[in-house]
């Protein structure tokens, strides 16, 4: 058998050595001179081929999200490539549906620059910009999740949606991580972010371990479709667990300082009582609301020791219970892909329509 098996690691060895010269040999030989980037059909950007889109955008300042330090896996980095790209790539098909490919949608990570090469880029994702920023408290609110309010120093302001997040840089390292932000556009001088310590993730371990107050950081944004439309009277109901905490609380704090002038309601989903968190604050902006705000904390594991005596089961099991069919209601579901595909199903059955339903799987 091992007179089998042997030939086999040989040639996969023999194989990849190959791919690693041939790596090598293109990135030191050759080369494709200078390639223009035009954006918009307006900027043009000259710069020496041989490197991905992503890299030359934030070279020139054009902060385009990518959580994944431009390695495949996140699918963040989407622009709209008119000309220049060649073929989509096997790892690009996973983040690109059919109609997107239909319309030159791509990975700015994964093209490659070796020719001139056309792109769109959002308005919204140009006006994205780098803010340096310094840690002003960090508190646990769970075991396991961290509150972190930053500082902006330079800019000392940014402006976004309620909803919207930003792009947290490590250290030393030029790798990012999204987070959504938890307070309100108005305080355009902070940034209030909720972590949860992702086992291995390498940005929450650094906030939860290392990060420590007037430490200085480096975030980039805002970013994301995932905001409150407020060009709408819509009834809104929310729906979240864990982190997506963080965009609901933006959203809900934003209407609260407009004097609540659409009805909401929000169903948080949490294993145990251990596991909830600004119930006390949430349950405070409900009693102040004068009818206009509801909020359901929901227990799907409840312990004898919680005492328990509000809702049980799946958060989508208390949305079901409670929120009246109603087809002109607006949603914002922000937690786990499963959470967010069974509350797509519940909200369905009460009526509302795709069109008004915006979500932010994690």
């Amino acid at each position: 058998m091992l007179h089998t098996i042997l030939p086999v690691f040989l040639m996969n060895g023999i194989l990849l050595v190959i791919a690693i010269v041939l790596i090598i040999a293109e990135r030191l030989l050759v080369t494709y001179g200078e390639c223009k980037i035009t954006i918009n059909k307006e900027k043009i950007i000259a710069v020496n081929g041989g490197d991905s889109l992503l890299s030359y955008f934030a070279q020139n300042k054009i902060f385009i999200p990518s959580a994944c330090g431009g390695k495949a896996t996140c699918g963040y980095c989407k622009v709209e490539v008119l000309s220049g790209a060649g073929h989509i790539l096997p790892t690009e098909e996973v983040f690109v549906n059919r109609e997107e490919r239909l319309k030159g949608i791509r990975l700015a990570c994964q093209v490659k620059v070796k020719n001139d090469i056309e792109v769109l880029i959002s308005e919204d994702l140009l006006q994205a910009k780098e803010y340096k920023t310094r840690i002003l408290r960090i508190t646990d609110v769970t075991s396991d999740i961290k509150y972190v309010v930053m500082q902006l120093s330079e800019p000392n302001e940014i402006n976004f949606k309620p909803g919207q997040y930003i792009q947290f840089r490590i250290p030393e390292i030029e790798e990012f991580r999204a987070y959504s932000i938890a307070s309100p556009p108005s305080q355009k001088n902070i940034l209030e972010l909720i972590v949860r310590l992702v086992p291995g993730g390498l940005c929450s371990s650094y906030i939860h371990e290392v990060l420590d107050v007037q430490d200085e950081i480096i975030v980039t944004g805002p970013y994301g479709d995932f905001y409150l439309r407020e060009d709408s009277e819509r009834e809104i109901v929310c729906i979240g667990g864990g982190c997506g905490m963080a965009p609901i609380r933006s959203i809900l704090y934003h209407l609260r300082e407009k004097g609540m002038p659409r009805k909401a309601s929000y169903f948080f989903g949490a294993r145990s009582k251990k596991d909830l968190f600004y119930t006390e604050e949430l349950m405070a902006l409900e009693g102040e609301s004068s009818g206009r705000f509801s909020y359901f904390p929901v227990l799907s594991e409840p312990k004898p020791d919680d005492k328990w005596s509000g809702e049980t089961g799946f958060v989508t099991q208390a949305v079901e219970r409670h929120m009246h069919s109603n087809g002109d209601t607006e949603a914002y579901l922000c937690g786990p892909p499963p959470m967010i595909d069974a509350a797509l199903k519940v909200l369905a059955k009460k009526g509302v329509q795709d069109i008004h339903i915006y979500y932010d799987k994690f």
